[in-house]
């Protein structure tokens, strides 16, 4: 029985011993593949030849402190949590919100920016839309993307006005600016990249939005050294300030 149970604990030890982690995997494969929607400005947008956007750039820096490659891999709202369970990628990173039901899913980073809902309105529709309880009118249509916190939040808080769902979250900004819908339910970040881009639409809640949140990437579940990896490499952008530049640079 005792020899057993020493060869038992012997291959236990070894499987342990030999068991590689995350990150052995990432620097062995001189690859970090990172999942993205490429649909949320500022912070992931496939322009059409390749991803840009603040958390692309964090995504290249992270790389480039581990020395390996970054490969960019497309993913939906509604599938992240569920590609990043089945190993399509070793990140994911977007302007992804860093919500309990994610946590009980996956592993999330430290938070690198707050924000809030808010919303996306026409120009001309500024002071019309101020509060949750002017947005949430019969005859009035708020547009969402699907999959993603705005979906949630609207289905939570919108009784009255109508929802308009859309598959893309770049669409629903468009819709705004067409008449398709009078408000897209956005985010701080959002709502102001927008606003400078478009002189036709504003973001008249950006200094009092209806939440306060924070945003994250997420980590397969139990990868706890890839965790402190990333967290670490977070830390010492915030210390030398490459945090405040980039965010200077793509969240306008």
């Amino acid at each position: 029985m005792k020899k057993v149970l020493l060869v038992i604990m012997i291959m236990v030890l070894s499987a342990v011993s030999y068991a590689e982690g995350r990150v052995e995997k990432i620097l062995e494969n001189k690859k970090i593949r990172v999942g993205t929607t490429g649909d949320y400005k500022p912070f992931t947008y496939y322009n059409g030849k390749e991803y840009e956007g603040y958390d692309i750039e964090v995504a290249k820096y992270i790389a480039s402190e581990i020395g390996v490659e970054v490969e960019f891999v497309s993913t939906t709202w509604k599938n992240l949590i569920t590609d990043l369970e089945k190993d399509k990628f070793d990140i994911a990173m977007g302007g992804i919100t860093r919500r309990t039901n994610r946590k009980l899913k996956a592993e999330i980073s430290r938070p690198y920016l707050v924000f809030g809902k808010c919303p996306i309105v026409r120009k001309v529709d500024e002071k019309k839309y101020k509060s949750l309880e002017d947005i949430d009118k019969p005859g009035v249509k708020v547009g969402v993307n699907i999959g993603g916190t705005n979906e949630k939040f609207a289905e939570k808080n919108i009784k009255s006005a109508k929802i308009i769902k859309y598959e893309k979250n770049l669409d629903v900004p468009m819709a705004v600016l067409k008449g398709e819908v009078d408000v897209m339910i956005s985010e701080t970040p959002e709502a102001i990249h927008y606003a400078n881009e478009y002189k036709e639409l504003a973001s008249p809640m950006t200094e009092n939005p209806m939440t306060k949140s924070q945003l994250g990437y997420l980590i397969p579940k139990g990868e706890y050294d890839m965790l402190n990896l990333i967290n670490f490499i977070l830390d010492e952008m915030e210390l030398k300030g490459i945090m405040d530049e980039l965010k200077a640079k793509e969240i306008r």
